[in-house]
């Protein structure tokens, strides 16, 4: 059996452990180990991809300002990586008190009223609407562009991918190896970046799950609708979470909303959980839906308190967790990357010390097998 030596083992290649790799690699040897054929495959390459500073609990939101930076900068590309969109959120009149709790912890937020609402999307129903919410610095996020750019900062430094990997033992000694067919790799760290399966890296590897859950979340393609300046429109969905819509490519993506739990797949959408959300969408909007152009799915991955794991394993010397990060990863993906970086290394975080204890793989509340269904 071959064996390959690095300073830093990264499994997984959507976002995160692209990421946390371009960061790694002015350091030290890094290899990024994907099983799939390309990086990005699941959950990154499905992505709504929207900046929402006011999205997810306080310790995603200081994250999301952390990344800031990195989307506002041209180190990763020369073209923009945000560009303007907005973000709405309706409520009826039974869900007012969401909406103003939204209002109160949220910065920068819009009280709107259902004709000021129907002015920004015209195709809402004003009937259904007893109050809005409008963020108008959410902007979108050019995931490709993110994922390129990590790439090459990645390969500029010492690091590389491994595609096709699929990792059937990994083990402790002196350093860690985990082998991937005739090929094994030896580093004193590793980097659980596997999305979906990383508590299946974590089994593998005999260190303590953290009780992470996949959920299936679906989209819909839409044909544009025949009214002017729909590019233009926000993001729009119910406060509770049960649809969304944005433009998207020319097109009307439409969303569920759904957090199905499901065992970690190469996910597909549910046909009657599309059909429940597309039904919540039409209640809501003047928008017929005749036709669906293409459907697809992807994986949100949740611990219990909804916070994304990340730091070294307390039970297991040079594991380090970078998972868990749910639907806001491609928001949060600089701060983390960078943080990664730093705690692996040893520099000084620039992240307060009281969001990364909220992070902390250690922390209670999280860990254990957690049962789907």
């Amino acid at each position: 059996m071959t064996v390959t030596t690095a300073d830093v083992i990264v499994i997984g290649g959507g976002i995160a452990g692209i990421g946390a790799a371009a960061r790694l690699a002015s350091h030290g040897k890094v290899i990024v180990l994907e099983r799939e054929a390309a990086t990005g495959t699941h959950s990154t390459g499905r992505s709504a991809a929207v900046y929402i500073e006011n999205y997810g609990n306080a310790t995603l939101k200081a994250l999301t300002a952390a990344s800031a930076g990195v989307y506002e900068s041209h180190e990763l590309s020369d073209a923009p990586l945000l560009t303007p969109r907005g973000e709405l959120s309706i409520a009826a009149e039974a869900e007012l008190g969401l909406l103003e709790s939204a209002q109160a912890e949220g910065k920068g937020l819009e009280r709107l009223n259902a004709a000021q609402a129907r002015a920004l999307v015209p195709i809402l129903r004003e009937d259904q609407i007893a109050g809005a919410l409008y963020e108008a610095g959410a902007r979108d996020i050019d995931v490709d562009a993110l994922l390129q750019g990590y790439l090459r900062l990645m390969r500029g430094g010492d690091g590389r991918v491994v595609t096709g990997a699929k990792i059937t033992a990994i083990t402790r000694g002196k350093a860690w190896r985990v082998e991937t067919g005739d090929t094994a790799y030896e580093a004193p760290v590793i980097v659980n970046a596997a999305g979906a399966w990383a508590d299946e890296v974590a089994g593998l590897a005999g260190v303590r799950t953290v009780g992470l859950i996949p959920m299936r979340r679906s989209a819909a393609i839409l044909p544009a609708p025949d009214v002017e300046g729909f590019e233009h429109w926000p993001v729009v969905g119910s406060i509770h979470e049960t649809w969304y819509c944005k433009p998207q490519s020319g097109k009307l993506l439409v969303s569920p909303a759904d957090e199905e739990p499901v065992v970690p797949h190469d996910a597909f959408p549910d046909d009657m959980v599309l059909a429940e959300g597309l039904d919540r969408f039409e209640r809501a909007t003047t928008y017929p839906v005749k036709r669906v152009e293409r459907s697809w799915a992807g994986l949100r991955s949740f611990v219990a308190d909804r916070t994304p794991v990340v730091g070294f394993a307390p039970d297991a010397q040079g594991f380090f967790w970078l998972a868990g990060q749910g639907g806001y990863g491609i928001q949060t993906s600089p701060a983390l990357a960078q943080l990664s970086a730093d705690m692996i290394v040893g520099t000084k975080p620039a992240i307060a010390g009281n969001i990364i204890a909220a992070l902390s793989p250690g922390r209670s509340g999280i860990g254990g097998d957690v049962p789907f269904g």
